[in-house]
Formats: C-alpha cells, sequence, structure tokens
C-alpha cells in the first residue's frame, strides 16, 4: 500500500501557532525576554570601559582610576554571567512548557485522526513526529535555544552600541553586511528543503522499522529478514546521504561569513586609523570599535553553530503544528433512525495504484444477522471487513449503517455504532480496569465482572487484585486468548450496533480455539455480526456465508446450502474436515 504523510505547516502557520502558545504564557515569556536581554546588554560594558582605560592610560591616569575601571569589567562580567544562566533557565522552562502543549495537542489530534487516513499514513509517520521530531524540539529548547536568543540579542546590541560609539565607525562596519546577506540568502533557501527531506526521510525508516519489528514473526516465518534488513538500509543511506548534503552546504556558508568578518573588521580598523590620525577620534574609541566589532564573531559564529539545530528544529516543529492544526472532529447531527441494516457496495477498490482488490461486491447485514467471509489468503476479506468497519474507505463505493452512508454519520459515531476486532489486540499497561473502561468510562465493577464473565474471561477471578491487577507492559501479563477475551469484553462494555470480527480468534491456537469461538459468540449474541473465518467452525454457525476468491462474491448461502451446492466452500469444507 502507498503511505501518505500527514501535513506538514507552513512557515508562516508554524510561526503563528508558536507565537500564540507564547502568548499564552505572558508573564513567563516577558521574564525570558528581560533576562537575556540584560544579560547581552551587560556584554557591551567591557568594550566600551576597555576604550576609555586606553584614553586613561595615554592621558597618564592613576592607578586608582584604572583599577576602577577593572572593577566596572569584573562587575560586568558576573552580572552578565547570573544574568544568562538565569534566563537560560527560565527561557527552558518557558520552551519546555510550549512543547509540552503543543505535544498533547498533537497527541489529541492523532487519537481523533480519522480511521481511513491513519490506515493510510501508517504508524511509521505519527511516531516518527511524537517521538523523533518531539525530541529535537525539546534538545533545541534546553541546548541550543538559549544561547541562539541570547546570540542574536548580542549582535542587535553591539551593533547599536558601535553605532552609538561613532556613527562612522558603525557606517565602517557595515561593510560586512552585504556579505552576510548575500551568505544567508544563499544557504538558507538550499538549506531548509533538505532539512524537510531529512525529517520525511526519518518517517520512512521508523516505518520500515516499526514495520519489520511489528510484523517480525511473519518476516522470519516467510524467511523475509534480508528483505527487511536491505529496505531499513536503504532508507537509512538515504537520511545519511541527507545530511552529508546538509553538512556539506553547512561548511560552504561558513566559508562565507569568514570572509564577510574579514571585510568587515578591516573596514573598522581602517576608518579608525583614520579618524584617529585626523584627530576626529580618540584612540579608545578606534579600540572600542574594533572590541564591538570582534565581539561579533563569537554571537555570529554560535548563529552558524547553532543553526543546523534551529533548522532541523524549525523543520520538527513545523510537522508537529502540521498535526496539532488539524481540525477538531465535529460531532454530525443526523436524522434518528432505528434499522441498523449495513449495506455495504464496492464497485471497486484498490490501494493507490495498485491492483483491485475487490470487484463487484454487494453485502448486506440484517439487524442480528451474522455473516461469515471465507476465501482464501489474498481473496480480500480482511480489506471488505476493514470497508464495512469504515476504517477504509472504498475507492468507489459506498458504506451505510441504517441507510445512512458512513461519511454522513461521521468518525465518533460510526465508532459508536460499528466495533472492529481483530486478532492484533492491544493490553494498555495499567489496572484491568482501567483497561475494561476505555470502552465504557462510567461502567461499574460489577458491569465489568459481567463483560468478562460472559466472554469466559474466568481467568480474572485468580487475578492477585482482581480487576484492579495492573497488565500489560510492566504488570501481568495475558496470553493471546486473554487478551482476545479482554477485546471481547470491551465489545460487551461498549455496546455497539454492529461487531466487525477479523480473525478475532486466531491467536487461541487449536487448543483455545473452541472456548475463544464461544466467548465471541456470546460477546456478539443479539449483534449484527461480520466474521472473518478463521476457522470454518465459526462459519458453519453463521446465518450467512460469502466465499470470496479475487476480490469477488463466488458463492452466498448458509453452511447447507453451500454444501449441497457442491461448490468453492464445499472444497474446503471437505478439506478442512480431513486436515
Amino acid at each position: 500500500m502507498s503511505r501518505m504523510l500527514l501535513p506538514t505547516a507552513t512557515p508562516r502557520e508554524t510561526w503563528a501557532a508558536t507565537r500564540a502558545e507564547f502568548a499564552r504564557l505572558p508573564g513567563l515569556t516577558a521574564a525570558a525576554v528581560v533576562l537575556l536581554v540584560g544579560a547581552s546588554a551587560t556584554g557591551l560594558v567591557a568594550p566600551w570601559v576597555l576604550g576609555r582605560l586606553v584614553d586613561d592610560v595615554i592621558a597618564g591616569a592613576g592607578t586608582g582610576q584604572v583599577l576602577g575601571r577593572v572593577a566596572v569589567i569584573a562587575a560586568a562580567a558576573i552580572v552578565g554571567g547570573l544574568l544568562t544562566a538565569a534566563g537560560a533557565a527560565v527561557f527552558a522552562r518557558l520552551g519546555e512548557t510550549v512543547l509540552a502543549r503543543l505535544r498533547e495537542r498533537v497527541v489529541d489530534r492523532a487519537l481523533h485522526l480519522p480511521s481511513a487516513t491513519l490506515e493510510r499514513t501508517g504508524t511509521g509517520d505519527l511516531v516518527a513526529r511524537t517521538g523523533d521530531d518531539v525530541a529535537v524540539v525539546a534538545n533545541a529548547i534546553t541546548g541550543g535555544g538559549p544561547m541562539f536568543v541570547g546570540a542574536l540579542l548580542s549582535i542587535v546590541l553591539t551593533a547599536a552600541g558601535l553605532f552609538a560609539l561613532d556613527w562612522r565607525l558603525g557606517l565602517a562596519g557595515l561593510a560586512a553586511a552585504p556579505g552576510y546577506a548575500l551568505s544567508l540568502r544563499w544557504y538558507l533557501p538550499r538549506s531548509m528543503p533538505y532539512y524537510v527531506k531529512e525529517r520525511v526521510a526519518s518517517s520512512e525508516r521508523a516505518q520500515a522499522m516499526a514495520g519489520a519489528l511489528q510484523g517480525a514473526a511473519t518476516v522470519r516465518a516467510y524467511r523475509r529478514e534480508r528483505e527487511q534488513t536491505a529496505l531499513i538500509e536503504q532508507r537509512s543511506r538515504v537520511t545519511r546521504d541527507l545530511a552529508l548534503d546538509v553538512f556539506t552546504l553547512y561548511t560552504r556558508f561558513s566559508s562565507r561569513i569568514n570572509m564577510s568578518e574579514l571585510i568587515g573588521l578591516s573596514a573598522v580598523l581602517i576608518a579608525g586609523f583614520l579618524l584617529v590620525d585626523n584627530q576626529m577620534a580618540t584612540v579608545g574609541a578606534a579600540t572600542s570599535a574594533a572590541l564591538y566589532f570582534h565581539r561579533l564573531f563569537n554571537p555570529i559564529g554560535l548563529l552558524l553553530m547553532e543553526a543546523d539545530v534551529v533548522l532541523q528544529a524549525g523543520a520538527s516543529l513545523s510537522r508537529l503544528v502540521g498535526v496539532a492544526s488539524l481540525p477538531v472532529p465535529v460531532e454530525k447531527t443526523i436524522t434518528p433512525y432505528t434499522s441498523g441494516r449495513l449495506t455495504v457496495r464496492v464497485a471497486k477498490h484498490s490501494y493507490a495504484d495498485g491492483p483491485v482488490v475487490l470487484s463487484g461486491v454487494t453485502l448486506t447485514l440484517e439487524p442480528g444477522e451474522r455473516v461469515a467471509l471465507v476465501g482464501a489468503s489474498g481473496a480480500g476479506k480482511t480489506t471488505l471487513a476493514a470497508i464495512a468497519a469504515g476504517i477504509i474507505e472504498p475507492s468507489d463505493g459506498s458504506v451505510e449503517l441504517g441507510g445512512v452512508p458512513l461519511k454522513d454519520l461521521g468518525e465518533h459515531a460510526t465508532r459508536r455504532r460499528i466495533a472492529l476486532i481483530s486478532q492484533e489486540v492491544h493490553v494498555f499497561a495499567g489496572p484491568l480496569a482501567d483497561d475494561l473502561r476505555l470502552a465504557r468510562p462510567g461502567a461499574t465493577d460489577a458491569e465489568l465482572a459481567a463483560a468478562l464473565e460472559r466472554t469466559g474471561a474466568t481467568w480474572a477471578r485468580s487475578l492477585p487484585d482482581g480487576l484492579a491487577t495492573h497488565v500489560g507492559e510492566g504488570g501481568h501479563q495475558l496470553t493471546a486468548a486473554q487478551a482476545q477475551q479482554l477485546a471481547l469484553a470491551r465489545l460487551v462494555l461498549a455496546g455497539p450496533e454492529v461487531a466487525v470480527l477479523d480473525e478475532a480468534t486466531a491467536e487461541a491456537g487449536s487448543s483455545g480455539a473452541r472456548d475463544l469461538e464461544r466467548a465471541a459468540a456470546a460477546a456478539t449474541e443479539g449483534r449484527t455480526t461480520l466474521i472473518v473465518a478463521h476457522r470454518l467452525t465459526q462459519a458453519a454457525a453463521a446465518d450467512r456465508i460469502l466465499v470470496l476468491d479475487d476480490g469477488r462474491v463466488v458463492e452466498e448461502g448458509s453452511h447447507a446450502e453451500l454444501l449441497a451446492a457442491g461448490g468453492r466452500y464445499a472444497t474446503l469444507w471437505s478439506a478442512w474436515r480431513t486436515s
């Protein structure tokens, strides 16, 4: 299946979203600005005092006056250090708070993504954004962020101080400006697209790794380790090559900046010499000007060093804002209906530009009816089940519940009325009761226990802390069959009108299959149910059976009718009975 990526915000959208978050913390934002500006301003003291000191020495000043100047420089250094430390701490707190809120919005939007969207995007892109991209932004905030902002302020204030000292020396320093501007103009348009490509490549690498790890058993079973490793290596090479391309651009940018610094400092020194020679400025003023301009080297160098981090953080922030800015799902108001009839019409369905998976399929489930899908692997059973459950949209077709199209019903309402249970069941870490209440938050302990009993989960009685027992990662580990019973108990609590079981008993194995089939039957009793039959005994118990072959319905009827017809189903049943 061809994967699509979640949206990425434009620079303007990213800045607007970030500015709005900072505006929600006016006090902390103001404190960070004041501290960082104060720290940068104290750095202007030493060059100015040193210039005055040169003039004092030339004028024959005494030791006391010289020591006074030195004391001022020392005090400024101490105050500057304290302000820098405090500014970095406040800035980090501010940034982490903003990032935490943004991350909450990203997770919230991700959890409310339409099932069809999540099916197309896969988990790799989302995991990369909530993991790698958050880490990149957090590193910029706590590491290089305060230094980057401080360096930027130092450049602005130092340039202002240079002009305040002598406007002619300030103009001389501007000789470096064209070089800086041209260098930035050359670098930024070339580097930013690379950073975006690098983050996308990282997402694709994460998708390949996640797919290989999640399907490790299948990969080993079909001996596809070499192909999966090659795919991961290929996507890792793309990421590495993009990083090397960025570093090459960065190195060329640095050499251009160094040339600009040489031009600017030379201009200031020449201008200072001419002004002093013509008695239009003092030696101290020329010295301060040279020191001010030289003081620009470190902030500019720091900007260069941190530009890589900041640009990466900007690309990652755009990806986070892209998800966080997704519209909040709005619950649709629909005309009430009484019929729970589920109607699926698929003229054609394919994934992206791939081959046709389903063709000419029409399926109607009456309220309370149990229908089983049977067919060989690759026949299209899982795809049809996913379409019926509203997880994916047919390329050409429609799905209606009670005469209302699912796209009009809305994602939230669809999930309340149609539940899908597959063989891939997740057990959430935490108390068993909390895991069950995901389906019905207000359920009582008695209702939870009743749901477990209905699905045959008698093992829950012997748990050390009963419903309070921690299950999942770091807690009591459930077997595959127990996890399926837990999922079926959630189904009972949720109480949807329609249940779609996609090989929901496949993980039980031969020994527990019968028990799990009974649990599935109990959980779906009286409910409209579509079953992708892993075992033909499930099909035999259904009211109606559809046999799929190469994406088409080739037979339809009850178990007895299909056996009497002697067609494909009868052949499958005979092979099943003798195996």
